[in-house]
């Protein structure tokens, strides 16, 4: 047994091809699957298995289904990805699947099964694509429900219908390779060139309709019965794989009608199942309807052929004559038939058919003739006896076997000298397998027929000349006439139908195009206007292709119009939309650039080039990208790394961009630019573009700059006079209370250096000194109590815009310096209410030391501010990396300072203001080099409601 089974194997290179298609076929119904993960719209490997069992010995079944399940699993780990046991599961199901249609398949049309009967590929479509297909996805669903992957109800139907229609498009094309794997046949070059052009149109139509830019997705179905009818089955099933190749593609970029958003996905692949199932279908009948078809002209050659044959063997033979002879008496007595008559009755001699009352010609046609047939056939041969015509008719005998046959019979009278009937020669030919041939041709061409009357396109054939000699029925109800109305005299119909159905505008130029085309035999394509039924113009596309002999010869045209006028109504109201806004964004007063979702500039409005002085496709020449030749050609060099920090950022985020910085104009000046970037998202918010507006605040920047340092000038002016008066007012104050101080101090001395010292007086003095200097104490508190006295106003503004507008003050001269200001604050602080602008002063004062601390020399020109939470205090620090603090407790003294220019009172105050909010100012070193400053402010105690 293990012999038997080891000696049925394939061979090696077969299991190959087959397990590499296997795979292949697999990524390709993954690319295809508009809902990832959930379900296919196509599986090829079915059509590719139960093609190879149909074709494949019974007792290597075994090996293939072996094989199938290596393919399966090695699908599943490249592709799919599900569970090994799922998968295993699955594949159970398609062997089953498979197995089971090959059984019936092989057992309903029996081996070999070539697809060249329409029974075979209603078989094909009923058991192999409808039946079988139930076990697969009935055993699949189960799986993936089982498995939580997906619910039974929603995948059954989807893999259902993915199973039937790759049966219906690959099984025929595997049968087809396998039956032709060696085959020697060559194909004409007319044939190759008709077939590139067809498949050419095919993949155009097919791209055009698949993503939507053809109303009508089964617009491809005249080109796919086109390959059917002209290629049978090889050009059924080639059209259909590459309609399968064109919805892939187009699947995998998301660029066909069948995509759509998360809510109508399911429906969108059912739709597209069906597509290409329908698509399938009608392609596989109609190339068993045009391969009968090619059957019944090959009987009718075959038949033709053999009447030849048969009549030139009269000549020699005529008793062996092919053909049914009798001679009849100018009365209409049959008295000889010839051995090939006798034959087909089943008679030995005529005299078989003598019947008592009845003459021979009578009971001949009687006993011989289809009853239906007989009354017809006896009044024909006698009218024809009585005036001497000859007679020529078809009917019916009955053979010796009883069996009716179609037979022309023809009656000519043979004559003498004088033109007397001497005799009638009546002949018989056998017709029946023409009569039959013609039979399926005309019933063929009536389904064709109907197949196209039902073609959702409007179709037509004509003469070489151009003359209609055919036209769909959509055609007919799109022109409200028949072929017949275009009958005037005088006229060709051609004339006619151009006359009455093209626009006046459009006729010169239309009819010029047919006229060349006609000429030189190129096919013909041109939008123009075309009347309808109800009088209305509308756009159509018009094409036509030349059909040719085998010589090249033109033999008819055949076209077909589609209704572009609502694409074209859309297509000028969208041009209108494009002209409206270009000339919007082109006349804005300002700078417009639009970026891609890397920020790659893809478009830069009018007054952006003419600032920067060139066009956009300039830079690709640069060797860099668009943004970064942009911004290292354009953005100040003190300016262009913060700048691309905060882009990237902002790239990265998806956040807003807003800056200030210096931007390069075409003639060299650096002028002040405010750059504001925001990103435009689709429905699902994924960034597909961001739009940038440029505006020149160059003279608002030096506005501000000046009005800055003068306001600068004027608080040191009002501080310098201030500190004047206050110094004046204090000397004043405490100069009496300080000289009563040292008078008494002085006569406190002189009493004790006194021989002998004088103990009483001396106390005295020192107690008027001690009482001076309290009343130097009183007026010192009295100073501070004035200035205590002054109005506190406080509020619970967040701190978040406190430090945003300090930022924004210090802007300019952070630019000026070279430092890069960045602020970290945490969310949701809620303070007490504080003082604005005193602590908008502490923090301006921390961030000018901290400006000021960052020399020249400084390598790291970043100054932080961080804004944070922790327990009940709220902690801001100001930290840099300048040369640090040397002093950090002696810094906080009045009238201490580091710098050539201060008065040593600035950190002073500002620990009394934090103090006075009930915070701390401290400072630390920031490692590695430099200061950091933190002061602490009490948070909001918040009650539960």
């Amino acid at each position: 047994m293990v012999t038997n089974v080891w000696s049925a194997r394939p061979q090696l290179s077969h299991a190959s091809l087959f397990i590499l298609a296997y795979i292949l076929g697999g990524g390709f119904a993954h690319a295809l699957a508009i809902i990832p993960g959930t379900g296919i719209s196509l599986w090829p490997p079915s059509g590719l298995f139960l093609a190879t069992l149909i074709i494949a010995p019974l007792k290597t079944w075994p090996w293939w289904i072996l094989f199938g399940l290596v393919s399966e699993l090695l699908a599943n780990t490249l592709w799919f990805h599900n569970p090994l046991p799922a998968a295993t599961f699955i594949f159970a199901g398609n062997a089953a699947e498979a197995s089971f249609g090959a059984w019936l398949l092989r057992r309903t049309c029996g081996l070999p099964m070539r697809l060249e009967t329409y029974s075979e590929v209603l078989a094909l479509i009923v058991l192999g694509a409808g039946i079988s297909p139930i076990i697969s996805a009935t055993s699949g669903s189960l799986t993936l429900a089982a498995y939580d992957i997906q619910p039974f109800g929603e995948s059954w139907i989807l893999w259902w219908i993915g199973d039937a229609t790759g049966i219906a498009i690959i099984a025929p094309l595997a049968l087809i390779v396998f039956q032709n794997w060696n085959s020697k046949s060559q194909v004409l070059t007319n044939r190759w060139i008709e077939a590139c052009s067809l498949a050419g149109i095919f993949v155009g139509v097919s791209v055009l309709s698949i993503s939507g830019y053809e109303p009508y997705a089964y617009i491809v179905l005249p080109p796919l019965l086109w390959a059917a009818v002209r290629f049978e089955f090889k050009g059924a099933v080639l059209a259909l794989v590459l309609l399968a190749a064109v919805a892939t593609v187009l699947t995998v970029s998301s660029a066909n009608q069948f995509a759509s958003d998360p809510d109508s996905q399911r429906q969108k692949q059912i739709t597209l199942q069906l597509f290409l199932g329908i698509s399938a279908f009608s392609a596989l009948i109609v190339a068993a309807i045009s391969r009968q078809h090619q059957q019944a002209l090959t009987t009718l050659k075959e038949s033709i052929n053999a009447l030849k044959e048969r009549e030139r063997e009269l000549s020699q033979l005529v008793d062996m004559v092919p053909v049914q002879i009798r001679r009849v008496t100018p009365q209409g007595e049959p008295f000889f038939f010839n051995k090939r008559l006798l034959d087909f009755f089943g008679l030995t001699d005529i005299s078989q058919l003598d019947q008592p009352g009845t003459s021979r010609l009578a009971a001949a046609i009687g006993s011989l003739v289809h009853p239906d047939d007989a009354a017809n056939v006896l009044e024909t041969v006698r009218r024809s006896l009585s005036t001497d015509e000859p007679y020529t008719m078809k009917y019916r005998m009955r053979r010796a076997d009883g069996a009716y046959r179609w037979v022309d019979g023809r009656g000519e009278p043979l004559r003498d000298e004088d033109g007397k009937v001497i005799q009638w020669l009546m002949v018989s030919i056998d017709i029946d397998d023409e009569v039959r041939a013609q039979e399926k041709l005309h019933e063929s061409e009536k389904q064709l027929r109907r197949l196209v009357d039902a073609v959702p396109a409007q179709i037509w054939c004509s003469t070489p000349a151009g003359d209609p000699i055919y036209v769909n029925q959509q055609l007919r109800n799109f022109v409200g006439l028949e072929l017949g109305d275009f009958d005037e005299p005088g006229e060709t119909r051609r004339a006619v139908a151009h006359r009455k159905q093209t626009h006046p505008d459009d006729l010169p130029m239309v009819r010029d195009r047919l006229d060349e085309c006609r000429r030189t035999g190129e096919p013909f394509l041109m939008r123009y206007r075309m009347r309808r039924a109800d009088g209305m113009y509308r756009w159509v596309e018009g094409r036509s292709e030349p059909y040719r002999d085998e010589d090249g010869t033109i033999l008819q045209w055949y076209g077909v119009l589609f209704d572009v006028d609502d694409q074209m109504k859309a297509e000028e109201a969208l041009r209108e939309r494009e002209r409206f806004l270009w000339q919007l964004v082109e006349t804005l007063p300002a700078m417009i650039d639009c970026a891609a979702p890397d920020g790659e500039p893809i478009f830069r409005g009018k007054g952006l080039r003419e600032f920067l002085g060139y066009e956009l496709d300039t830079l690709d020449s640069s060797g860099k990208s668009r943004l970064e030749g942009t911004l290292d050609a354009g953005v100040h060099p003190d300016d262009v790394e913060d700048v691309k920090q905060h882009y990237a950022r902002c790239l990265a985020t998806g956040e807003p961009y807003a800056r200030r910085h210096r931007f390069r104009r075409f003639d060299g000046e650096y002028r002040w630019v405010e750059t504001r970037a925001a990103p435009m998202r689709n429905d699902e918010g994924v960034i597909i573009q961001w739009n940038v507006i440029c505006l020149d605040i160059d003279g608002e920047v030096k506005a501000e700059e000046n009005l800055r340092l003068a306001r600068e000038s004027l608080a040191r002016a009002s501080q310098a006079a201030s500190m004047a008066e206050l110094s004046a007012s204090i000397a004043h104050e405490v100069n009496q209370p300080l000289s009563a101080v040292i008078n008494s101090t002085t006569a406190c001395l002189s009493w004790l250096q006194a021989e002998p010292p004088n103990i009483e007086r001396a106390r005295k003095s020192a107690d008027r000194t001690i009482q001076s200097a309290h009343t130097a104490v009183d007026v010192v508190r009295r100073i501070r109590s004035l200035f205590q006295q002054s109005m506190d106003i406080r509020d619970s503004t967040s701190l978040d815009g406190v430090v945003g507008e300090v930022r924004d003050l210090v802007a300019a001269d952070a630019a000026k310096h070279g430092v890069s200001i960045q602020a970290d604050i945490e969310g949701e602080l809620q303070l007490l209410a504080f003082d604005r602008v005193q602590i908008q002063q502490v923090l301006m004062n921390l961030v000018r030391n901290s400006l000021d601390a960052i020399g020249p020399e400084a390598e790291d020109r970043l100054l932080r501010i961080r804004v944070y939470k922790t327990d009940h205090w709220v902690y801001t620090e100001v930290s840099d990396h300048g040369a640090g603090v040397l002093q950090p407790d002696k810094i906080f003294e009045p009238f201490f300072t580091t710098k050539n220019k201060g008065m040593g009172m600035g950190l002073a105050i500002s620990r009394s203001i934090v103090e006075a909010h009930g915070g701390k100012l401290w400072a630390e070193d920031n490692y590695p080099k430099g200061a950091k400053f933190i002061f602490t402010l009490p948070t909001a105690v918040v009650v539960a409601a």
